[in-house]
């Protein structure tokens, strides 16, 4: 397809490369093509200068011509009027607006269709639904749901002292207690997809695939039960900390932010009046103590920059705090704190990412797509979800008869609301609900992509 991408900062740079890589025509516009050299440099792209919203602009890097514009610039503004007047100038066009700001939410949901909006993403609302899920359940470091929420691929990271540890994959419905399959694994930094040899080692980050329902069974048979999240610290009162402290203010948790900048303790305060808003520096050991942080049940490091959130999350962790949190404005620095005491690792622009690259294979694909799509073990592995229709091949057939492509695993098929932990005598039907996951670059468009034959 060809696509146009308008803004080329983080979530716009993930996009490129991401997109790139799965084959699209992308076309860059930036006000500054300086700073994206390096990425013009790596891939086949073409590049616009020029302000996105320009008629002029838009006609250079090809408009009419294109299927899909995704607008990330810092401006909602300029967003919005880039996709109005992409849609004015192509009318069969497709548009994404990266909108951030809170007053905006209803009135763009409302305005959709007249704003010419196919998809809006707010990469901050995304991150404060993740880390509110992350809060109910704080033994898991992840959680990705399927099938209407029937299915969930949950991170467990293997402890010194968890009951996992040296231990035999084919051990583990045996220690759970109940029925899992071992998705993925993250060791060193590396995905691995487990065969029946592999043994969980100590610092292994692994991807379980377990039914909604048996989520406490599977926390308490492997130790991981902590204490009901009560009390919490948010270090940072960006955006973030806005949707998130919504979110909780409504399930009446105890919530207390630190916020350096006095004008925005202000306009917190006026939001909330609920939450205690401290105003000092989250990242001065006295303030924290001073706030009562080794009394808290969950600690989430938000503040602008990644350094400082990874350097408060550890001595979170270091005073044994059962839920630590840590949000990363630059996806590319998950690995670099894989094996830091950081707790679950939470990036915006990620979860934007993996809904504009949904849609887009949504359109590339309108028959048989996927239904939703995660990205997991550090971006190395995906999990992906798709409905079963009269195209699918090998319906009714045993799966030991199919042939699966490499690096492919099918992790649950789900009948109506019956979940299956597939064998090799499992089959699929038509309107059957496949979690896929899959690692390697080669994307997956189809269901019918999985199959070697």
């Amino acid at each position: 397809m060809n696509i146009v991408i308008a803004g080329i900062g983080k979530l716009g740079t993930m996009l490129t490369q991401k997109l790139a890589a799965e084959g699209h025509n992308i076309t860059i516009i930036d006000s500054d093509l300086r700073v994206t050299a390096e990425l013009i440099e790596e891939y086949d792209i073409m590049a616009v200068e020029g302000n996105c919203a320009s008629i002029q602009t838009l006609r250079e890097a090809g408009i009419e011509d294109t299927d899909l514009l995704i607008a990330t610039t810092r401006s909602d503004e300029l967003n919005l009027l880039s996709c109005m007047t992409a849609h004015y100038m192509n009318k069969s066009i497709h548009t994404i607006a990266r909108l951030r700001t809170p007053e905006y939410m209803e009135s763009t949901y409302a305005l959709r269709k007249p704003l010419a909006l196919s998809l809006t993403v707010n990469p901050e609302r995304h991150a404060a639904r993740e880390i509110s899920r992350l809060l109910k359940y704080p033994g898991f470091i992840k959680r990705e749901k399927f099938a209407n929420g029937l299915i969930e691929i949950v991170g467990i990271r293997v402890t010194e002292d968890s009951p996992l540890k040296d231990k035999p994959i084919h051990k583990l419905p045996q220690i759970a207690h109940c029925q899992v399959i071992v998705c993925t694994a993250l060791r060193h930094g590396k995905a691995i997809t487990p065969d029946g040899e592999f043994v969980f080692e100590e610092n292994d980050i692994i991807y379980v695939t377990a039914s909604a329902e048996n989520l406490n069974t599977l926390l308490k048979n492997l130790g991981l039960i902590k204490r009901k999240i009560k009390n919490i610290i948010i270090a940072g009162g960006g955006r973030v900390c806005y949707y998130l402290t919504a979110l909780l203010e409504k399930e009446n948790f105890n919530v207390k932010i630190i916020e350096r900048d006095a004008a925005r303790c202000e306009e917190l305060a006026e939001h909330f009046e609920n939450v205690s808003i401290i105003h000092g520096d989250a990242s001065s050991m006295h303030v924290l103590e001073r706030e009562g942080i080794e009394t808290c049940d969950a600690l989430i490091s938000m503040t602008g920059m990644d350094e400082q959130n990874a350097v408060i999350s550890i001595y979170g962790s270091s005073l044994n705090i059962p839920k630590v949190i840590t949000k990363l404005g630059r996806a590319e620095h998950v690995q670099i704190y894989d094996n830091l005491p950081v707790g679950s690792l939470v990036s915006p622009k990620e979860l934007s990412c993996n809904t504009i690259v949904r849609y887009v294979r949504a359109m590339q694909n309108q028959v048989g797509s996927a239904v939703t799509v995660h990205s997991i073990a550090e971006g190395q592995a995906e999990a992906i979800e798709f409905i079963v229709d009269e195209n699918t091949k090998h319906c009714n057939e045993p799966l030991k008869d199919i042939t699966l492509k490499k690096e492919v695993l099918i992790a649950s098929i789900t009948h109506g609301r019956m979940i299956e932990f597939p064998n090799g005598d499992s089959t699929f039907h038509q309107g059957d609900r496949i979690v896929v996951v899959k690692s390697g670059e080669k994307p997956i468009h189809q269901l019918n992509d999985i199959f070697a034959g």
